[in-house]
């Protein structure tokens, strides 16, 4: 008995599941986001206070714990800059254009182009295959997104600036398991989430009226905050970049995309949205691309 294929198969199954319980605690999101829109707070202010509170949270954790993670090179700088800024920061900003351009549905289904764009930068960057499980995933799970937006048969159309704007969207949101993958070459996850929220935190602040944000805060909207910055952010974050270190980017990126599917299903059980036969067809292809994802792949020669 091969005790040590054994021992790499239970931890990428250990991998595999922490970034689909990332994907399950970013699909949550709706569940604070709504409460404090209806509290008057905008979506990049909401973006600011969740990164700004969870690299605080995790700035007393990692001084309590070991104080050496907080020392990085002044020459991997550029790597949280990317993390931080070219993928939190971007993406949320170029997510948030195309939901008041395009609308939610659409933005979500551009949003979760990030795959295809990890897997060809992944192929560029850290020469891994484009396989045939992969593909196929990649394939079902866009299909999956396109029938959970809605999107299908319902005549939406899409202005070119919000297209473009919502695939960079997808290409930024794709770029955290590009530079998350590098950084972790050198450093613990703990240390790569911190500086990455870090820098998020920095890029958002100017975009975000934070006087205006400061006046508007009460002890209700500081706990819903909260809660975005543990569950939906440091939780999350912390949990990919844990399983990014074990995993291919490609097959994380497809993992990750439970999140729309959770996030439909909170809309369908908790804000009573309708559940059409096609909405629950792309529950279903998620799934089974998840599933498809997780399979080995066949090695010839065999």
């Amino acid at each position: 008995m091969d005790t040590s294929k054994n021992t790499i198969d239970s931890k990428k199954i250990i991998y595999s599941f922490c970034v689909i319980a990332a994907g399950i605690l970013w699909g949550t999101m709706s569940i604070f986001v709504r409460s404090l829109s209806f509290l008057g707070f905008s979506s990049r202010q909401i973006m600011l206070m969740r990164s700004l509170l969870a690299s605080g949270i995790l700035a007393a954790v990692i001084a309590l714990k070991n104080p050496a993670l907080f020392k990085i090179h002044l020459r991997d700088i550029w790597i949280f800059i990317g993390s931080g800024i070219l993928s939190m920061a971007f993406f949320s900003v170029c997510y948030f254009s195309t939901i008041i351009e395009c609308g939610a549905s659409v933005a979500v289904v551009l949003l979760y182009t990030s795959p295809v764009f990890v897997l060809i930068l992944s192929a560029i960057f850290f020469k891994e295959k484009i396989t045939f499980l992969k593909a196929a995933a990649l394939v079902i799970t866009f299909a999956g997104c396109v029938f959970v937006a809605g999107i299908f048969g319902s005549g939406t159309s899409v202005s070119p600036k919000g297209f473009f704007v919502g695939l960079l969207s997808g290409l930024g949101y794709g770029l955290y398991s590009i530079f998350g993958r590098v950084a972790l070459k050198k450093y613990e996850p703990l240390t790569v989430t911190f500086y990455s929220l870090l820098f998020a935190s920095v890029a958002m602040i100017p975009l975000s009226s934070p006087v205006e944000l400061a006046g508007a805060m009460s002890v209700r909207s500081f706990l819903f905050f909260l809660g975005t910055a543990v569950f939906c952010t440091l939780l999350p974050f912390l949990l990919y970049t844990f399983g990014l270190s074990g995993l291919e980017a490609g097959r994380a990126a497809i993992f990750a995309t439970v999140e729309p599917l959770v996030g439909t299903l909170i809309g369908i059980f908790l804000w009573k949205e309708s559940a059409g036969f096609f909405k629950l067809l792309g529950i279903a292809m998620i799934f089974a691309a998840i599933i498809l994802a997780s399979l080995p792949e066949r090695k010839s020669g065999n």
